[in-house]
């Protein structure tokens, strides 16, 4: 929900616009000059024209400028000579003592060049050309940005301190709805610009309480609000058909919930931070289930899969492979058991072990293993169904968006009325 706030270029006040104004048409000299000012009276005696004295200043300052190049030419030349010398004396010098001279000649060149003629360009207007490099002082850096907020914090007038009004941002997005002491607080929606809207609760500027997300790309949430992230119950609606509804925590899917995929795939359990993580079941989509428990998204711990031509697993899992003791059962009652790896038998049990034999696995601690994993399987599907709970939040949600929209529309018919009445223009901040 974070969105870089754009920057606009803000019109002149019409105030500035006169100052502006009587700037351009003043004179840059005052237009009462006597003809009797000294340089006039020193000059008239031998009757010079205008012409001939600005060609004599023209000249004269020609000369101060040759006077200077002989100067900057003779220190060209004397800090040249080293350079040159190490040329002619090094023909098989190095690469980087040959770049390092001729980098140091063209400095004293561009130096030279840039002092005696002054209408070349300078040396930092020569770089800021060449690179594209932005030279400002540290002063002039700009503010972080803000981790969550709506539009920009720059503003340009007064907002309305309370009541119904609009919004607009600098960046493009408008809040139509109600107002408590200047900031959005109430029922109202908000538009992204170009990306989707929020329709609901309102306090300190943040979304909090009942309310509706729809975005450009067809994502939907309905549900519950704290402090500007989804939180509590809701329903989020992937815009690639995935639907999520369940327990919502600072922004991501936490707690007990259900995620229905778009192929017809189906988990029921519990969710960590955005992944399934805990108890749960999952129905694939080829007929496939499993049963039992999750760590970070995958089928890790004890649990049962059993496959749709009749085959199943007991037993432990690692990150989503049959890893350590379990019992893979045939569909014609043939069984398998003893310690797996990467989902392969690696060692099977057997009814007598010897005490010291390394590879032997004893079938009684297969039995606890499987025992332990129907147990996850059974704590699975006892997991919380929080179905109806997300429908109360959802219609809850659907009531939120109904009285923001209608705020909506009281703030738009508000400053419809203030600006054909007053002629107020709508605060960009």
């Amino acid at each position: 929900m974070n969105h870089t706030p754009s920057t606009l270029s803000h019109s002149p006040t019409l105030s500035s616009l006169h100052q502006h104004k009587h700037h351009h048409n003043a004179s840059p000299y005052p237009s009462n000059l006597s003809s009797s000012s000294p340089a006039s009276s020193y000059l008239s005696p031998f009757h010079i024209s205008p012409n001939t004295r600005a060609a004599a200043l023209r000249l004269l300052r020609h000369l101060r400028h040759v006077r200077r190049l002989r100067v900057h030419l003779r220190l060209l030349l004397l800090f040249s000579l080293p350079s040159f010398y190490f040329f002619f004396s090094n023909p098989r010098s190095s690469f980087l003592l040959d770049f390092l001279s001729a980098l140091a000649f063209s400095t004293v060149l561009l130096l030279s060049l840039n002092l005696t003629l002054p209408r070349l360009p300078s040396i930092r207007l020569l770089l800021s050309r060449s690179f594209p490099l932005k030279l400002s002082s540290p002063s002039s850096r700009p503010p972080p940005p803000v981790l969550w907020s709506i539009g920009s914090k720059t503003k340009t007038e007064k907002r309305v301190n309370s009541g119904c009004s609009v919004q607009v941002y600098s960046n493009g997005d408008v809040y139509e709805g109600e107002f408590h002491k200047g900031k959005c607080s109430g029922s109202g929606v908000y538009y992204y610009y170009m990306s989707g809207r929020y329709e609901g609760d309102w306090v300190d500027e943040r979304y909090d309480g009942y309310g509706v997300e729809t975005w450009a790309r067809g994502s939907r949430y309905r549900g519950q609000y704290r402090q500007g992230l989804r939180h509590g119950l809701g329903v989020y609606r992937f815009y690639t058909g995935d639907v999520y509804s369940g327990e919502w925590s600072n922004g991501q899917s936490h707690g007990c919930g259900v995620h229905t995929c778009e192929d017809g795939s189906r988990y029921v359990g519990e969710f960590k931070w955005g992944v399934k993580h805990g108890l749960g079941h999952y129905h694939f989509r080829n007929g496939d289930t499993y049963a039992g428990e999750y760590f970070a998204d995958k089928m890790h711990g004890f649990g049962v899969y059993r496959f749709a031509n009749g085959h199943r697993y007991e037993g432990a899992w690692h990150e989503g492979r049959r890893q350590g003791l379990g019992m893979y059962t045939f569909r014609n009652g043939e069984t398998q058991s003893g310690h797996w790896q990467n989902g392969i038998l690696d060692i099977p049990s057997t009814q007598n072990t010897h005490p010291g034999s390394p590879v032997a696995v004893n079938h009684s601690k297969v039995l606890n293993a499987v025992q332990e994993a129907r147990r996850a399987a059974e704590k699975a599907y006892d997991v919380p169904r929080v179905d109806e709970r997300v429908n109360r939040a959802v219609v809850a949600a659907n009531k939120a968006a109904n009285a923001a929209r209608v705020a909506a529309v009281k703030a738009v018919q508000k400053r419809m009325h203030h600006s054909s009445s007053d002629d107020i223009p709508i605060p960009i901040v």
